[in-house]
């Protein structure tokens, strides 16, 4: 029998104090219409609630239905948690892009890992990257009438034809042209290109990034990002990762475009992510280059931010002791992070041992045996990889691990080891440590905040 739909959002939660508590909503009820009209997911409802004055319907679980006005401040929140952050169903990718990470994930893990989301909404709250093949012309109508951005976007070629191919998707390359229209109406955008060897880099990219440019200024940012080849390919479409000359070549290409960009528009517009820079054995560029981080989620600056924030909480330790001669207590730690980062956590923590002699840092840099070793950021590294390559090491008193080894929120990796199960087989008591360069030094001397 077919499961019927119940009518509205459920409410899941009431925030104390806030205008759904002084109203008598309570969790259970359900939000049927603002104003008399329909919510059908979250931004509808964020944008009937920017008038001053609503009206709301509220159906109690008893059936009966209240209909209140509110009068309250601009964009001032209801207050209320909805048992569906989204408050509509997720929308899940339809193609089937020869470079998906995705498809190179191993069987058996939990059954979340393996949700393809192509859902322009999760753009604006999470900062997904969205193909546009899922977009209908009513999502783009909302985007443009709500005003909602900045939206990202995965280009991966400005070659429709080749972009169908990529993508598996013949839609793929008409797609593109809703961008025309985001760009018509002004909606400020970042785009992505994932590099994929003998595919859409060379001239392939060069033709990429010069369509793109004619998006700007509301296109703001495009990374190139390359290509992630775990060894769960089999069957895949035979992708090769890009050596030291292929890095080179491609930095080359971003560098030329970046010095067009700076002189036409004032921002350097296209960026290469960190793992170029490293793979080509250059110096990462300086802080100026990266427009304001636009794009940290996709790895671009993200270690640049790291070194400058560490750079500025070391000399403010250094005021901090002159002013008032802090005595830092003996502390031994050790850090376990993945290939892409270890140079620099390895030199971050030489410099605050060399500063303060009473601290010892041990860093491990971690292989990635369950996704394959050309795997090299910390974010995908495994739970049993840790235990596997830190038992028997001196852990120290702290075993301190970034923050994106774990899922959102929780603190479960991957493969579902739990932090908890990981300090009880390796016997050591472990710090999760934020992104920052503040929050490194924090970490390792053991102090709350550097202000205090």
């Amino acid at each position: 029998m077919e499961h019927k739909k119940e009518k509205g959002h459920l409410i899941e939660k009431v925030l104390p104090e806030s205008i759904a508590a002084e109203l008598g909503i309570e969790p259970g009820d359900r939000l049927l219409s603002i104003g008399g009209n329909q919510i059908g997911d979250i931004f509808d409802y964020q944008y009937y609630m920017e008038d001053t004055y609503v009206e709301i319907l509220i159906e109690k679980p008893d059936g009966g239905q209240w209909l209140l006005e509110v009068d309250k401040d601009e964009d001032e929140d209801l207050g209320v948690v909805f048992d569906n952050g989204l408050m509509d169903e997720y929308r899940s990718c339809h193609n089937r892009c020869i470079f998906c990470f995705i498809d190179q994930m191993p069987p058996g893990m939990r059954e979340t890992l393996y949700f393809k989301d192509d859902d322009s909404r999760l753009s604006f709250l999470q900062g997904n990257y969205v193909t546009l093949t899922n977009m209908s012309e009513h999502d783009l109508d909302r985007i443009i009438r709500y005003r909602l951005s900045p939206i990202n976007i995965s280009f991966q070629t400005m070659n429709p034809a080749l972009r169908c191919r990529m993508l598996n998707n013949r839609f793929a390359g008409e797609a593109l042209k809703k961008v025309d229209r985001l760009y018509e109406a002004g909606i400020a955008m970042n785009g992505q290109i994932v590099l994929c060897k003998g595919v859409n880099d060379g001239q392939e990219l060069i033709f990429s990034i010069r369509e793109l440019m004619r998006y700007l200024p509301h296109l703001e940012s495009v990374s190139v990002v390359p290509v992630g080849l775990s060894r769960y390919r089999e069957g895949l479409y035979p992708l090769e990762p890009f050596d030291r000359e292929d890095a080179r070549e491609v930095l080359s290409v971003i560098s030329d475009f970046q010095k067009e960009a700076v002189e036409r528009y004032g921002i350097h517009f296209v960026h290469a992510s960190d793992e170029w820079y490293i793979l080509a054995g250059q110096e990462l560029p300086c802080a100026e280059n990266y427009d304001g981080y636009l794009q940290l989620e996709n790895g671009v600056g993200l270690l640049r931010l790291l070194l400058d924030e560490f750079e500025e909480a070391m000399e403010e330790l250094r005021e901090d002791n002159r002013e008032r001669g802090m005595a830092v207590p003996q502390r031994e730690v050790s850090i376990a992070t993945g290939k892409l980062a270890f140079p620099y956590i390895s030199e971050m923590s030489q410099r605050v041992m060399q500063e303060y002699p009473r601290i010892s840092v041990h860093v491990h840099e971690i292989r990635n045996d369950f996704f394959g070793e050309k795997i090299t950021v910390s974010g995908l590294i495994t739970g049993q990889d840790l235990i596997a390559q830190l038992k028997g090491k001196r852990l120290g008193e702290r075993l301190l691990l970034p923050i994106n080894m774990l899922r959102a929120g929780e603190d479960v990796f991957l493969d579902d080891v739990t932090v908890p199960e990981l300090e009880k087989t390796l016997q050591v008591k472990t710090d999760i440590v934020k992104s920052s360069g503040y929050d490194f030094v924090n970490a390792v001397l053991g102090k709350d905040r550097i202000d205090e």
